[in-house]
Parts: C-alpha cells; sequence; structure tokens
C-alpha cells in the first residue's frame, strides 16, 4: 500500500503580494496568494506584481485554475500577464478562472474585449461551490461596494477561508464555524478607520473569534500603518496569537 505523506493532506498557501490597496516596500506586490492541495495549484487573487511573484514559488504552466475575488484592480490586473503569457508564450488555452458574475466582461478592457481562448470563465455568485482536482471551494459575497465573492478552499478535512475585501457586514462564518485558518483583510487599525469597506485588526480579531477561528491571518494592511500594531490590536480582538501575512511566507494548514 503506498504511504500518503503529509503534503498530500495539507492545504498550503503562500503570500504572493499581501499590500493593500497600492504596492508597498514591506507589502510588496497586492494581493495574491498560491494555495496548494496535493497535487493541485491555485492562483487567489492576482493583483498588481503577484504575477512576478508568482513564478518564483510555481511554474505558470502548473496552474490548475484561478481564483479572482472582484475586479479592483489591486486583486486582478495581473490577468492580464497572465493571458499574454498563456496565449502567446505557453501556448495554453481554456485555464479555469473563476470569478465573479459579470467580471470577464469587465475586465476584457484589458484585452481590447478579446481573451483569445487563453481562460475558460466560470461565473460565480452568493452560495456557488466548485471543484479543481481534490479541491473544494465554495463562494459568499462580502461586504463591499463591487461584487466581491470570499472563497473557502476545503481538501481532506482541512478549510481554509479567504475573506478577500469586506467591510464588517460580513463574517468568515458564513461559510460555518471552526476553519482551521481565516486569511482576513486588515486594512486599517481601528482608531483611523477610513472607509467602512475595508476590516480594521481589531475588526478581523472580533470576526474570525467569533468564527471559532483556529489561525488568523491579516492581510491587506494599508502600506502606512504599523504592521506591530496591526498584529497586537489583532491578537488582542482574537484571543490569541495572529500571523501577518509576508511576501513568500508559507503557511501549513
Amino acid at each position: 500500500m503506498a504511504m500518503v505523506t503529509d503534503s498530500e493532506t495539507m492545504i498550503s498557501l503562500t503570500t504572493l503580494g499581501c499590500s493593500g490597496s497600492y504596492g508597498a516596500p514591506a507589502g510588496g506586490a497586492c494581493s495574491g496568494y498560491l494555495v496548494r492541495t496535493g497535487s493541485t495549484t491555485i492562483w487567489m487573487d492576482c493583483g498588481n506584481g503577484t504575477l512576478t511573484a508568482l513564478q518564483r514559488h510555481a511554474a505558470p504552466a502548473d496552474i490548475d485554475a484561478v481564483v479572482i475575488t472582484h475586479t479592483h484592480p489591486d486583486h486582478c490586473v495581473d490577468i492580464y500577464g497572465l493571458h499574454v503569457l498563456n496565449k502567446y508564450g505557453l501556448e495554453r488555452h481554456g485555464l479555469p478562472v473563476y470569478a465573479p458574475v459579470g467580471a470577464e466582461r469587465t475586465l476584457s478592457a484589458l484585452v481590447g474585449g478579446d481573451w483569445g481562448g487563453a481562460f475558460e470563465w466560470h461565473g460565480m455568485a452568493d452560495g456557488d461551490c466548485a471543484g479543481v482536482g481534490a479541491a473544494s471551494m465554495r463562494f459568499r459575497r462580502t461586504d463591499h461596494p463591487v461584487t466581491t465573492i470570499a472563497i473557502e478552499i476545503g481538501y481532506r478535512d482541512k478549510r481554509l477561508v479567504y475573506t478577500s475585501d469586506t467591510g464588517p457586514g460580513w463574517s468568515p462564518e458564513a461559510f460555518g464555524r471552526d476553519a482551521d485558518l481565516v486569511l482576513s483583510e486588515a486594512t486599517y487599525l481601528h482608531d483611523d478607520i477610513r472607509a467602512p469597506i475595508h476590516l480594521s485588526a481589531r475588526q478581523a480579531g472580533e470576526l474570525a473569534r467569533d468564527a471559532r477561528a483556529r489561525r488568523l491571518v491579516l492581510t491587506h494592511l494599508w502600506p502606512t500603518i504599523d504592521p506591530v500594531a496591526s498584529r497586537a490590536e489583532g491578537s488582542e480582538a482574537f484571543g490569541a496569537e495572529v500571523t501577518l501575512a509576508a511576501p513568500g511566507a508559507t503557511l501549513h494548514i
């Protein structure tokens, strides 16, 4: 009987970029993450600068699917570079892309209205499910001005929840309690919330605590805030030490 290794039973999460809204020296590129489950590789959000980072951690030809949570540029614009690479470099067609309904049309302006068959687009709405390899995906709409879908990726008995961008009117508990890891936006510190369409580190901690998340990783930090203060604020609210996303770092679930 073949042995099953730890890597085959875990979800790994590699941060390609985690800067909130625009790139910054500390956060590097904007939102982008590489999720691996067994032999499946998913690129989750492709904000500006993340295609460069991705190529340091994976061969683009090995990407099995892309998830775009919404059409704000800091979460999606590197889909253009991937389109060029797939169409003219790899000569690859039909790569699955999961995105909110209507995103294909909105983003087609990047390619003059013609994706050239590089991608197979799947419009996802609140409550929709999909599968890539052995990984399962569920989507829920968040509290954000453009249609934004949070995602849960499940593999074997592990669950990763990524909030994408959201205000406090939504909770990762929408996917149920006891997620193994919640990757939550935490754009602001609580005493300086510039817009109610994002979370503070305290709000992220409170929401993950109430959802009984086992671990919390904060991401999408505004480039000028103090990360030490953000981590302290989030940890106090969560009731346990939280982790800050960092470019190139990989976590295992």
